[in-house]
């Protein structure tokens, strides 16, 4: 296949999925969505036993495409619907993913990017990376991350993260259990690689069956939780807090929040 926002290789069996827009910090754009979708389904289908996903760049993904979120301000109650709906299936397919998958996040990993980062199977960042769930300084939910951080680190934890937006390090994800390990920034392909291949010594049925049955064990839930998170999702987007966060932050000024 043809990609706009990304690199897509294999070798020796491994399936690389590059985020390739590095003037833009690898943003999260409505095309790049569809071509990361695109790309999973073909590691899929491939002969690649395990998915490394990394960024072009100083970036890994720095969150939504300014462009993009300019856009939001204009959309209806039922396209704010669909593009919930194609983010959750994003996020969902990463986290589903039946093969193993690697993150090997090379610097800053902010709002969907922290998703994509770290609903891996592995996420291996450089010390320098930053994370955060930034929504709710924007006025918006971080409704579907949500459905997936409960679990990953509990419920106190996901109310800190969540509430306050803040930005955090990666080795405060590693202790939070978001992160698998910290490794050199000259060393994390080769760390990702020497991974992939430790993996690959495996029966790849078992690993198969394995993600699958871990699967099963929260599906009822998520899907729940999935549900929800969609729709709060696209309803905060008809708010007036929602409007004002995106428009102080275009601006570049402090939002004033109605109270």
């Amino acid at each position: 296949m043809t990609y706009k926002t990304l690199l897509y290789s294999e070798s020796q069996g491994i399936a690389t999925i590059t985020l390739n827009r590095p003037d833009k910090r690898n943003a999260i754009s409505y095309e790049l969505i569809e071509d990361v979708i695109a790309a999973l389904k073909e590691a899929a289908g491939s002969s690649a036993l395990v998915v490394i996903l990394t960024g072009a760049g100083s970036a890994f993904s720095a969150g939504m495409d300014l462009e993009n979120l300019k856009g939001l301000l204009g959309r209806t109650p039922e396209q704010n619907l669909e593009d919930s709906r194609t983010m959750a299936s994003l996020f969902r397919g990463l986290y589903d993913f039946p093969k193993p998958t690697i993150a090997a996040v090379n610097g800053a990993a902010i709002a969907g990017g922290t998703g994509l980062a770290t609903l891996c199977d592995f996420t291996l960042a450089v010390p320098e990376a930053k994370f955060g769930y930034t929504e709710v300084r924007i006025g918006f939910v971080p409704g579907i991350v949500s459905a997936f951080l409960v679990s990953s680190v509990g419920e106190k934890r996901a109310h800190d993260l969540l509430l306050t937006g803040r930005i955090f390090s990666a080795e405060e994800a590693w202790r939070f259990g978001l992160v698998t390990e910290i490794v050199a920034a000259d060393q994390l392909m080769a760390r990702a690689h020497a991974l992939a291949i430790e993996l690959m010594q495996n029966s790849p049925r078992s690993l198969a069956t394995t993600k699958a049955l871990l699967g099963r064990y929260t599906k009822e839930e998520l899907d729940r939780r999935l549900i929800s998170a969609v729709q709060e999702n696209a309803a905060i987007r008809q708010t007036a807090d929602f409007k004002e966060g995106i428009s102080s932050f275009l601006e570049k000024r402090k939002p004033r929040w109605t109270r």
